[in-house]
């Protein structure tokens, strides 16, 4: 880790009443004292850590005349007692984006650098501050977009991921020790009843895994939202639905088939959910090359999307562009909208869910598979059930959510499948009869896996990677 010292502005670059200016590193200290007019007439070197102080900042363009640029209150953390785990610096200045720039550039003037994309942040996982986890969740606090995205970063930062990590780390250290020691000292260790042992250890601990998985999915819909997709034909009512849900005009609505050509996004809120939903182009043949292409970012959205509202116009019958649209859906989280149930129906419910038994849906669980909702853009009748259903789709009845931490970082995610790959070929290993090594080799593999998530043995390419995806300043 370079030495040197860095500084930047950590607030947003606007018009505000207060801005603030970082500075880090061996030498902050020395840099604030070159540029920093205490009240009191002492140095920052003499002033105690975890203390603020009223003063002014030099002016050191020799060009203008006034010694000082601004009246600010410094603040003076030591090490190791700061974010950083280095001496820091904060400079409390009057807002405005010529201002902090200015400062500084004063700041620079006086022996600092410019700190790097999440420097402040990285430098605290190097001195052993925070593990990487922690550093994640700071990135996850910065972006939240709602309570529960808050509250699981804060738990995150509090250390709720690496404690569950490192335990579940002790636990397969703990038996791939075992085995290293009784393969170097077989007089003293008995492995005959091992094996099955182990396997059930092995299953709790994949029910560990298992449920911060099923924690992690939860997570990310909860904090990020559902991604929707609203597919149905031409003129059954898509861009009403949109235009429902959102409770305002988003998308065009005419009697005209293909007046959608292009997918229109929208985030909205039902009950506890949110929905960020993808109003598609009508799904069918056609010539326009335009639609064409309407159509197949349609098909994208649904391939890519959590959960698909079906839209079927219900006032007029099933069409053999309602039969292209099942292939596309069939298998995923899917809610038929039975729209325009203020009209005459033409085409009954058990009609639609046919459509799916074709394509191999059991006919005795498809209308649970399938749900029906029963609605109308134009009456408004339906969305209260249609809550309720996605609710009861999405949200968890077990998870207490105010107890647990779901881990919603990808790549973290991505760690944890990889360990319970590994977990599950241990398994495999103890049902073949395999000798105790190879079972050591999967709990290596689990082991690592694990670490990355936390930090530990992580390549320096990847810190470099997550750190640089920070803002300026953190």
């Amino acid at each position: 880790m370079s030495d040197d010292t860095i500084a930047a502005i950590a607030t947003g670059m606007t018009q505000a009443g207060i801005g603030i200016i970082r500075i880090s590193g061996e030498n902050a200290i020395a840099v604030a004292d070159r540029l920093f007019i205490s009240g009191s007439g002492k140095s920052v070197g003499d002033f105690a850590s975890h203390t603020m102080h009223i003063g002014y900042i030099k002016n050191t363009d020799q060009t203008e005349e006034d010694g000082v640029t601004d009246e600010v209150l410094l603040s003076v953390m030591r090490a190791p007692h700061s974010y950083t785990g280095e001496d820091t610096v904060e400079i409390n200045c009057h807002g405005g984006i010529y201002l902090c720039r200015k400062i500084l550039d004063i700041v620079l003037s006086c022996g600092a650098r410019l700190a790097e994309p999440g420097e402040f942040t990285k430098r605290a996982f190097l001195n052993g501050r925070m593990d990487l986890s922690q550093a994640e969740a700071v990135m996850d606090l910065i972006a939240s977009k709602n309570e529960f995205a808050v509250k699981n970063s804060m738990q995150q930062l509090s250390g709720a991921v690496r404690d569950k990590i490192v335990s579940l780390r002790e636990k397969i250290l703990h038996e791939i020790a075992f085995i290293e020691s009784a393969l170097d000292d077989p007089e003293h260790f008995d492995l005959q009843a091992y094996p099955e042992e182990l396997s059930g250890k092995i299953k709790a601990f994949l029910s560990e895994t298992g449920r911060l998985l099923l924690l992690s999915e939860n997570g990310r819909i909860r904090r990020d939202g559902i991604r929707t997709a609203i597919l149905g034909k031409p003129n059954a009512g898509k861009s009403s639905i949109l235009n429902l849900l959102s409770g305002h005009e988003s998308a065009i609505v005419t009697d005209i088939a293909g007046t959608t050509r292009d997918t229109i996004e929208e985030s909205v809120r039902m009950g506890s959910l949110q929905l960020n939903l993808i109003d598609t182009a009508g799904i069918r043949r056609t010539e326009d090359k335009v639609e064409q292409i309407g159509v197949e970012r349609a098909r994208a959205a649904a391939e890519e999307a959590d959960l698909i509202l079906y839209v079927v116009d219900s006032s007029v019958p099933l069409s053999e562009e309602d039969e292209q649209i099942i292939p596309l859906i069939h298998g995923k989280k899917t809610v038929i909208l039975y729209n325009k149930t203020d009209l005459k129906n033409a085409v009954e419910k058990e009609q639609i869910l046919s459509l799916f038994e074709t394509y191999g849906a059991d006919k005795k669980t498809v209308s649970e598979q399938y749900p029906v909702v029963e609605i109308s853009a134009k009456t408004q009748n339906g969305l209260t059930e249609l809550q309720k259903l996605l609710e009861g789709i999405f949200i968890d009845p077990f998870v207490k959510w105010d107890d647990e931490v779901s881990i919603t970082n990808l790549r973290q995610k991505k760690e944890l499948e990889e360990c319970e790959k590994s977990l599950t070929n241990v398994l495999e290993s103890i049902d073949a009869g395999m000798a105790e090594d190879f079972f050591s080799i999967d709990l290596m593999d689990a082991y690592k896996h694990l670490g990355f998530i936390i930090g530990e043995e992580v390549e320096d390419d990847l810190v470099e990677k997550i750190f640089s995806e920070f803002c300026m300043g953190k």
